[in-house]
């Protein structure tokens, strides 16, 4: 399978004709769901943060500027994977054995639970439950040709993509930079799928996508590995 085959796959989008889930009842489910994990996940989250402070001590928490609905950043909170020596101005992408990584944050990495503190970003209502990945700013140039339509929705923790690509890392090509990759690649096939999925989407179809996300979170990834391996050389 190509890079053009897995942009233009169905995934299963609901028909255009239903009528869009009402802006007020998805923000209070956002903010029932977000609190009611954020009270389930209290001991997860407590552990993380101690295993974070006796390996490398502070800071706790990973902030970043990220573009949230209609173009707005807004700064997203994470359980922090990195070493403490390391700053913003390395590699916006976190590859498979990023030297930078932390022996907690590999584990953090893997499982995911280094985005449990985004339940306070819902909860502020700058991001929702389900929505597109909120992109870094490094990456605002991306959105054009069409592709600035993803920034009409809310920014969210689950979605297809995020489970799509939850082992992105991996897909990056020997020899490639990977920041070109990303933005000529991956990228533009992650907006796709966006747009395919979020113009349509229902309040049943997007809780079937946070059950595929908890899923794959035990099982793995449905990320095809081998739908880069005929992307020797970037698009231009």
């Amino acid at each position: 399978m190509t890079i053009h085959e897995f942009s233009g796959r169905s995934f299963n989008v609901p028909a255009a004709g239903r009528p869009a889930l009402d802006a007020g009842v998805r923000r209070t489910l956002d903010i029932a769901c977000a609190g009611l994990a954020a009270f389930l996940l209290a001991p997860v989250a407590l552990i993380v943060t101690l295993a974070i402070w006796i390996e490398g001590g502070r800071s706790i928490l990973f902030s970043q500027l990220r573009l949230g609905q209609n173009s707005r950043p807004f700064r997203m909170y994470k359980f922090r994977k990195f070493r403490v020596d390391c700053d913003d101005c390395g590699c916006p992408l976190t590859m498979h054995d990023d030297g930078r990584l932390t022996g907690v944050g590999r584990v953090l990495a893997a499982t995911k639970l280094d985005e449990l503190p985004q339940l306070w970003n819902v909860l502020r209502g700058d991001m929702s439950l389900v929505g597109p990945r909120p992109e870094s700013l490094a990456f605002s140039d991306c959105f054009r040709n069409g592709f600035e339509k993803i920034h009409k929705h809310k920014p969210g923790i689950f979605g297809p993509c995020q489970v799509l690509f939850r082992n992105e890392s991996r897909l990056y090509p020997a020899g490639v930079a990977a920041v070109e990759f990303y933005r000529h690649v991956l990228f533009p096939t992650k907006a796709k799928i966006d747009l395919a999925y979020f113009e349509h989407r229902t309040l049943v179809s997007d809780l079937g996508w946070i059950l595929r996300a908890a899923w794959v979170i035990v099982v793995g990834s449905r990320a095809d590995p081998h739908l880069y391996n005929q992307a020797g050389q970037i698009e231009q």
